[in-house]
């Protein structure tokens, strides 16, 4: 085992492999020559380095694409990206002014509030600072973990291997030596155990945060949208409106089912007519009402609104952040788009528009102070008034369905990282492979909104528990970006200070007083992330410690070409695939099979499932081989990389797909490959671990509670690995062992 804690095997590297690596770097005729069949090996072999690419950061950023392109994924991003902080208007001045307005100035101060958190926060921070932070193209809290983990070994998962860094889309610069400072927190990140076990928890809480808003988003927009219908009859009760907030709810999951394939283009002009509405709606009562409101542009209006009302200004920041709310979709959905795009939506269409729509809010408050309970509503011209309810609806849905799509997403990257137990992904777009529907989760989430929608009512109180969780997911992206400036950017130290003063300190200011509204309602989040944690943290915790037992009981090449030796029965004509997640070595399972079962096929395949900190690994570059010595054994490792976002279920079947991959790497060594074809053609079984998992004898309490109660009870209720990863069912056959953790 290597210093750094990833086990090597100098004797599980065959000659010819050798070989071939040491005349391509001694040769580069050779390796000009073989240029026309680089990508045939580069999909084989884990000795071959495959070649560099470095057209990722440029295609993130729109650089690659044409004018038309950019424009046209700027167009589709407006109906995806943009529902949930464009239906914001719907609901921030009466979850802000909840007492009413005590001062005509307070509304020119609030304003005021409202137009630098938009500026400072979405804008400044997210569409040109954060979108800059994005891996290959995608974005959210997972993909800054993972972009950190590529630069430091904070991983807690001793998985890495040289050949990862041959993967084209795991190139990275790497950080100056003659910059100390990226060197020393680099340094201290990597010898700190308590600092990877911190990343990792805020990795996994800003998660959480985001399924908490999968949660609430759809709860408070369409009740917002819905809470329309008072303004239009006498006989809407509030019963009415949640009942039927519910329906509406109720509907929008279940049709989860059928994917949202053509997304962006069927949202997109509906959102923009929602832009383009509130847009006017908010000229016209400019206009109207009070064109003063204009001063806003001057800061001083939010210290005089401090002055005069003190630590009750300080608890409406609460209501205050919710206009930025859904800001983190920027950055977690610009993998569907481009950074450019994201950029031309949010600066064109998104932001105008919703500074005109608060502005004319504000200019129509000035005149109605009494009427900020219902602001949006109220401040609508008649003849608009149900062309404006029906949009909003339509809006509010949307904004649900962004929120929804994003929670599938999370959890499918999540689950890519060992940090989720296993669920079935559904990929409902053969065109767009992030497209994912999750049946367990889709339900879950109903059953919580629909408790939440009957148990709070009222925007105002969905409000309070609202804001924790936007406000403490961009907090924790503002620490991994500060990671990023300081190990990857390699940022001036000033600019970093200047960041962590200003968007740190407004967001601290935000934290605080969402905080105080903790038995209001900000309770909820909390409780919806303690809960998520406490399920990922378990399964995170039995994952890793399976893993370092299968690594502290690996079988090395010298065991394996003994017990196949040892073995008194023929070798039977066919191929056998064990699988495990074991990328150092072959699982202790094989020994203990080989002991019950004493026949072996002719030919065996040791099979690792491994995910790497990128989005994606491209296809040609996904399978990797090692042939066990001597070759007579016929025996072979394979570890199948995956990125976080990548579809396992292909259309063509695994089985057939490794076997294609397992012929290339023979002919590229010059193998046998009529012996793999003989095994094939006598049929394929596929061996399972079938792992029960109980906490080791003399064990502390909290860790029997958390293997033999929590992780037991996950495993029990959730999916089995073969339905996960489509294992023929007739030629599986389970093998199974118990691990004493």
């Amino acid at each position: 085992m290597s210093s750094d804690g990833v086990s090597t095997h100098a004797d599980d590297t065959t000659l010819d492999d050798v070989v071939i690596r040491q005349e391509e770097q001694t040769n580069p005729q050779l390796n000009a020559r073989n240029l026309s069949w680089t990508k045939l090996r580069r999909m084989d072999s884990l000795d071959v380095e495959s070649a560099s690419l470095g057209h990722g950061a440029a295609a993130a950023m729109g650089g690659g694409m044409g004018w038309a392109v950019v424009l046209q994924l700027a167009f589709q991003s407006i109906g995806v990206v943009y529902g949930d902080i464009g239906t914001s208007p719907l609901y921030v001045f009466s979850s802000t002014f909840t007492d009413g307005i005590k001062h005509n100035d307070d509304i020119i101060g609030v304003l005021s509030l409202i137009l630098y958190t938009l500026t400072l926060i979405p804008l400044v921070k997210y569409v040109f600072i954060v979108l800059r932070a994005n891996d290959h193209g995608d974005g959210g809290t997972f993909a800054l973990y993972s972009l950190i983990c590529r630069y430091v070994k904070v991983s807690l998962i001793p998985s890495q291997e040289v050949e990862d860094r041959d993967v084209s889309t795991y190139q990275l610069e790497l950080p100056n030596k003659s910059l100390q400072r990226a060197s020393k927190v680099q340094a201290k990140l990597e010898n700190s155990n308590f600092a990877k076990y911190v990343l990792l928890f805020a990795t996994m809480l800003g998660t959480s945060m985001v399924i908490g808003d999968g949660v609430l988003t759809p709860c408070i927009s369409v009740l917002s949208a819905v809470g329309g219908l008072k303004e239009a009859t006498s006989h809407m009760t509030e019963d009415r409106i949640v009942w039927t907030s519910v329906v509406i709810l109720v509907t929008l999951f279940m049709v989860q089912r059928f994917g949202t394939d053509k997304v962006g283009y069927t949202f997109a002009p509906i959102i923009l007519l929602w832009f383009s509405f509130i847009a006017g709606v908010g000229v016209f009562n400019f206009i109207k009402y009070d064109t003063s409101v204009i001063k806003a542009l001057n800061p001083v209006y939010i210290v005089d609104y401090f002055i005069r009302n003190k630590e009750q200004a300080w608890i409406s920041l609460g209501g205050a952040v919710l206009s930025i709310t859904g800001t983190e979709a920027l950055f977690a959905d610009v993998g569907h788009f481009s950074v450019r795009s994201i950029q031309i939506s949010m600066c064109c269409v998104t932001y105008p528009a919703l500074v005109l729509a608060y502005t004319g809010q504000a200019s129509f408050l000035r005149k109605n102070n009494h009427l900020v309970a219902n602001t949006f509503y109220e401040s609508i011209p008649g003849k608009m008034y149900w062309p404006m309810f029906v949009v909003a609806v339509a809006a509010s849905v949307i904004a649900s369905q962004a929120m929804i799509s994003a929670t599938f997403s999370i959890i499918q990257q999540s689950l890519s990282l060992g940090c989720f137990p296993r669920v079935k992904i559904v990929h409902t777009s053969n065109k767009y492979p992030g497209q994912v529907y999750i049946p367990e989760v889709n339900y879950l989430l109903m059953f919580a909104c629909i408790c939440v929608t009957l148990g709070f009512r009222t925007t105002a109180k969905i409000g309070n528990a609202y804001g924790i969780a936007v406000v403490l997911v961009m907090a924790l992206t503002s620490t991994f970006l500060v990671l990023v400036m300081i190990m990857i950017w390699k940022t001036n130290i000033v600019f970093i200070i200047l960041y962590i003063l200003i968007i740190g300190s407004v967001e601290l200011l935000y934290m605080s007083s969402v905080l105080y509204k903790f038995d209001q309602g900000g309770y909820l989040p909390l409780a919806f992330a303690m809960i998520l944690m406490t399920i990922m943290c378990t399964w995170n915790y039995v994952y890793r410690n399976k893993y370092y037992f299968e690594l502290d009981h690996k079988i090395s090449p010298e065991s394996v070409r003994e017990i196949v030796g040892e073995t008194s029965s023929p070798r039977l004509p066919g191929l056998a695939v064990f699988y495990s997640e074991l990328v150092q070595g072959i699982p202790p399972i094989f020994k203990h099979y080989v002991g019950n079962v004493p026949a072996l096929h002719s030919v065996l395949v040791f099979v690792s499932f491994k995910s790497l900190p990128i989005s994606r690994v491209p296809e040609e570059e996904r399978f990797l081989f090692r042939r066990v010595q001597p070759k007579e054994l016929q025996v072979f490792r394979c570890v199948v990389r995956y990125g976080y976002k990548d579809v396992r279920n292909e259309e063509v079947p695994f089985e057939r797909l490794l076997v294609e991959r397992l012929k290339e790497f023979e002919e590229s060594v010059g193998g046998e490959v009529g012996d793999l074809d003989r095994a094939w053609r006598s049929g394929v079984v596929h061996m399972v671990g079938e792992h029960e998992v109980a906490a080791a004898k003399g064990a502390a309490l909290w860790k029997r509670v958390v293997i033999d109660y929590g992780y037991n009870f996950l495993k029990k209720n959730l999916r089995q690995s073969n339905r996960v990863f489509a294992i023929p069912h007739k030629r599986m056959l389970k093998v199974g062992m118990t691990y004493h953790l």
